[in-house]
C-alpha cells in the first residue's frame, strides 16, 4: 500500500462550500519522497477545499518546526516554518499540471491527493541558506566557527595610490 494515500480527498461525494481536513506531518512523510536535506519534521497541514460548481480551491497551510544542518557550521538546528499554497483544481480532457496554481484533471476523476502540495509547501518555507540561530547572534560555541575565525583574512587590500589620492577630492555631505 502506497504511504501517500492517505492524503487522497474523495471529493465526488462532498457538498458544496468549505471542508477542513488536517494532517501530521513526520519523518515517513519524507521518507516516501526520498528527500534527505530535513532531519526531523515536526509539522500540521490543514487542508481547505472550498467546492464551487464547476472547480475547486484548496488552499494549504503548513506551520510547525523543521530540524536543519546549518549551511555554515553542519550543527543541526530547529527551525519554525509556515507557508501558504494555494491551488485551483479545475476539470479538462486530461491531466495537467503546467500552471503554477491550476491543476486540470480529468472529469472521470474522483478523487485527489495533495501529498504532493503539501511537500512543495514544507520545502518552499525552507530558507535556502540555513544558518544557525547561534551563528547569527553569536552565541553559538563550534570548533568549526574557531577554525573559520582562525583563517580570517585581516590584512588591508592593496590600493593603487593613484585611487587613494582620488578619495581625498571627495567632500563631506552638507546636511
Amino acid at each position: 500500500m502506497n504511504p501517500l494515500n492517505k492524503y487522497n480527498i474523495p471529493f465526488l461525494g462532498l457538498s458544496f462550500g468549505k471542508h477542513h481536513f488536517e494532517y501530521k506531518i513526520d519523518n515517513k512523510f519524507f521518507d516516501a519522497f526520498q528527500y534527505t536535506e530535513i532531519q526531523n519534521v515536526n509539522c500540521i497541514a490543514e487542508v481547505i477545499l472550498d467546492k464551487k460548481n464547476n472547480f475547486f480551491e484548496f488552499q494549504i497551510n503548513i506551520d510547525g518546526m523543521v530540524t536543519l544542518t546549518c549551511d555554515v557550521t553542519n550543527e543541526l538546528f530547529e527551525e519554525h516554518i509556515h507557508n501558504t499554497i494555494d491551488l485551483v483544481v479545475k476539470f479538462g480532457e486530461e491531466y495537467n499540471d503546467d500552471h503554477l496554481d491550476i491543476l486540470i484533471i480529468p472529469h472521470e476523476s474522483f478523487q485527489i491527493n495533495v501529498s504532493q502540495y503539501i511537500y512543495e509547501a514544507i520545502v518552499l518555507s525552507i530558507p535556502l541558506k540555513k544558518v544557525h540561530p547561534g551563528v547569527k547572534d553569536g552565541t553559538l560555541q563550534s570548533d568549526l566557527l574557531e577554525k573559520l575565525k582562525e583563517l580570517e583574512i585581516h590584512e588591508k587590500p592593496n590600493i593603487d595610490p593613484r585611487w587613494a589620492q582620488l578619495n581625498q577630492l571627495l567632500t563631506p555631505k552638507k546636511q
